[in-house]
């Protein structure tokens, strides 16, 4: 009896946030202590299936059983012990929360103090939406019931469970609420599809709530609606929904009017204002502030002053539980560390912002962190990652109407062609986006891939659509929104200037200083490894050797394997050999230990080709290649194409005459 006593009381402490995976091991002995019960009470209950962490927290798999199972009367009375054993704690709504479900007939005036007692500081938002949405239950008024539930749905957002905030809004919604908690509603409903809906739809309703809230929840609203219409790539309706700030504006609204300016023709003061939204969020805690002046510095081109800023997101949101706002700081830093040339770091970040935005049901900040994914891929990863992380994030972003993620998904994918000598694709790829007209990428990214654009233009001998795009992006670097972009911007002349070797040498070497200066081992390489190449074209190999040996230590220092891989190939055309470990001996020799059909497939393979498309070369399954590719991993115990790509091209090199 004693042991099903604590199981009861544990499903019951459930109760006051049944979403959790865990419960307070001290408000649970407490109230076990209270009604006599001892630690032999306590082993018995773990031997029936209660589990006690080191973290002091009780979890009870099948607790809702535990808990259905007991009579009504014996619910009661185990919380109106765990009321008892929860007063006096910090301020929180649990003990009242027990009180009320202790209470045999509702109790309006509890669900008063309930309600009052879930806007006060310290409860977790999955303990607010709980608390809120019993508070509704207990209103007499249908008015009252509906504005409570729209606050536990609020709440429930914040916590990261979606499905439970719309279930709340349904429920709100069929009891006709006034104007005001109308608003309410569709401001939540709003930014419950902002993140996981098509943006369209969510701006439509976040319109809505700015015209029916009142004014503090207004701005909320049309800043809100300003982030979809960025999400859609509209800068028009960004600037319109923003407007103009009034004197005395708080940050919020200054922050609106900050990115907009910074984005036309009032750039000096958007930049001078961003700065501002910086320094006056320096010492807030709210992850939706912080997330806000992290957005600001990036645009503002203080992606240091971001990668702090988000990282102090990510706290602040696991600080409260903020489920909601977890895989947006997330995605805050993986970018912000992707501007800086930390790709590890930028990668680490995605990866756990994508598994945070799926367990939140965010689907549209699951493509952001997909095509951050697909941009890392494309340093270091075959085609087949780059294609799966791009394509997953362009699946979303068509359908929700995502043009930011669309964006840097191209050009992710026209990175992974250039670093495979496949110029003309990747120009096909990023010219729509970087030129005038319908398929123009997104307003605040394009400009990052113009450089990309140009060296992929110029190898492919479209030098006038190269040199309109460098004279767009001329504005963009002198306006100073990226750290690389002056540096970029001469290495883009530098291409342009091929005919006249005076000023190509020049400018390479003015881009290589800022470089230095801005930082990006990446970016640097780049610029190394094609200042190189244009040396050896002009037959000048012994200093090409230098800057294409710089460009590889680089290349491999950042983890960028595949560019490593390319410009190990240009420093082989200089005539410059390095002598083989006994290592690399012992790979080759594996090498042509493979049956003819793994040699195939392995050549296919080092040429950049997918396993579709090894498969329909060969005239075989895909399955097979899989098959056959994972036997020559093994068997040469490489852990990617990338390395299997150089071993081949060893092998190769090492079978021709010299």
């Amino acid at each position: 009896m004693s042991a099903r006593h604590v199981l009861l009381l544990t499903a019951a402490a459930y109760e006051s946030d049944p979403e959790r995976p865990h419960v307070d091991a001290a408000l649970v002995l407490r109230a076990a202590a209270a009604a006599g019960l001892d630690a032999a009470a306590l082993d018995a209950a773990e031997r029936a299936g209660l589990e006690r962490g080191q973290d002091g927290r009780l979890r009870l798999p099948g607790r809702r059983a535990v808990y259905e199972a007991a009579r009504p009367a014996h619910r009661r009375a185990a919380h109106r012990s765990l009321a008892e054993a929860a007063a006096g704690e910090r301020p929180r709504p649990a003990a009242l929360l027990h009180q009320v479900l202790a209470a045999p007939y509702p109790d309006s005036g509890l669900g008063t103090e309930l309600a009052a007692a879930a806007q006060l500081p310290g409860p977790s938002h999955g303990e607010r939406a709980t608390a809120f949405a019993h508070a509704a239950a207990l209103a007499q008024d249908p008015a009252v019931r509906a504005e409570r539930l729209v606050a536990a749905a609020d709440q429930a957002r914040l916590a990261g469970r979606p499905h439970r905030a719309r279930e709340l809004l349904d429920r709100a919604g069929e009891l006709l609420p006034p104007d005001e908690v109308r608003g309410s509603a569709a401001l939540v409903r709003g930014l419950l599809t902002l993140r996981d809906g098509p943006v369209a739809d969510a701006r439509a309703l976040l319109q809505l709530a700015g015209r029916l809230c009142p004014r503090a929840r207004a701005l909320d609203a049309r800043l809100a609606a300003a982030e979809a219409s960025w999400a859609l790539g509209d800068a028009e309706a960004y600037r319109e929904a923003v407007g103009e700030p009034r004197a005395g504006a708080t940050t919020a609204r200054f922050y609106g009017f900050a990115m907009a300016a910074a984005l036309d023709d009032r750039y000096a003061a958007g930049r001078a204002a961003l700065r501002r939204v910086v320094a006056e969020t320096a010492d807030a805690g709210g992850p939706e502030a912080l997330l806000r002046a992290g957005a600001a510095a990036l645009v503002a081109g203080d992606v240091e002053a971001a990668c702090r800023l988000g990282s102090r997101a990510l706290a602040a949101a696991r600080a409260v539980d903020a489920g909601s706002e977890l895989p947006r700081a997330l995605e805050l830093l993986a970018y912000g560390e992707l501007r800086a040339g930390r790709h590890a770091r930028a990668r680490a970040h995605a990866e756990e912002g994508l598994r945070a935005a799926r367990a939140s049901g965010q689907r549209n900040v699951a493509a952001h962190q997909h095509a951050i994914l697909a941009l890392v891929a494309s340093l270091d990863s075959d085609a087949e990652t780059v294609a799966r992380h791009a394509g997953a994030a362009q699946d979303i972003a068509a359908r929700h109407g995502l043009v930011q993620a669309a964006t840097l998904a191209q050009w992710a994918l026209a990175r992974a062609d250039l670093a495979r000598g496949r110029a003309a694709e990747a120009a096909a790829r990023l010219g729509p986006l970087v030129r005038p007209g319908p398929r123009r990428g997104h307003f605040a990214v394009r400009m990052l891939a113009v450089p990309c654009f140009v060296e992929a233009a110029v190898a492919a001998g479209d030098l006038e659509g190269a040199g309109a795009a460098v004279a767009e992006f001329t504005i963009w670097a002198e306006r100073g929104y990226d750290p690389q972009g002056q540096a970029q911007l001469a290495r883009c002349q530098a291409l342009l200037a091929a005919g006249d070797p005076a000023r190509a040498d020049a400018r390479f070497a003015e881009a290589l200083a800022r470089h230095d200066h801005a930082g990006s081992d990446f970016e640097r390489a780049r610029t190394a490894d094609l200042h190189g190449q244009w040396l050896r074209r002009a037959r000048r190999p012994a200093r090409a050797r230098v800057l294409l040996r710089d460009a590889l230590v680089a290349f491999e220092r950042c983890g960028a394997t595949v560019w490593a891989a390319r410009t190990a190939a240009e420093l082989r055309a200089t005539g410059d050999a390095t002598k083989e470990t006994a290592g690399q001996r012992e790979l080759l020799d594996a090498l042509a230990e493979l049956t003819p059909q793994q040699w195939r497939i392995a050549h296919c393979v080092a040429e950049g080709a997918t396993n579709r498309e090894v498969a329909s070369r060969l005239s075989v399954s895909p399955r097979t290649v899989d098959h056959h590719l994972r036997n020559v991993f093994a068997r040469l115990g490489v852990r990617s194409r990338v390395e299997l790509a150089r071993l081949v091209d060893r092998a190769e090199r090492s079978a021709t005459p010299s």
